[in-house]
């Protein structure tokens, strides 16, 4: 009979590094879902997270390794709650 674990697969490793406000790393990033020049917001595997800041530009984005790079001026860092993906079934049946 085989082993059949119940536990959920591991997730990546999540970090995040924030050098002098200018220079921002994450790790573990799934997905960017919206960007401009004040706000990148970007799911994580821990998360939904938002950049805020002025100037924001991303320099390296590689969804393959889940690696971002954003540089610019980092005014806040904010993981929110998790947004109901989907059609209309799924917002009527919250």
């Amino acid at each position: 009979m085989p082993f059949e674990s119940k536990e959920s697969p591991l997730k990546p490793p999540h970090h995040i590094v924030l050098e002098e406000r200018a220079a921002l790393s994450v790790s573990g990033v799934e997905e960017v879902e919206s960007f401009d020049e004040n706000t990148i917001c970007l799911s994580t595997c821990q998360g939904d997270l938002v950049v805020r800041g002025q100037e924001l530009h991303i320099e390296k984005l590689s969804l393959d390794g889940g690696d971002l790079k954003v540089a610019g001026v980092i005014d806040s860092l904010a993981y929110e709650e998790p947004t109901v993906r989907g059609g209309l079934l799924a917002r009527l049946l919250r």
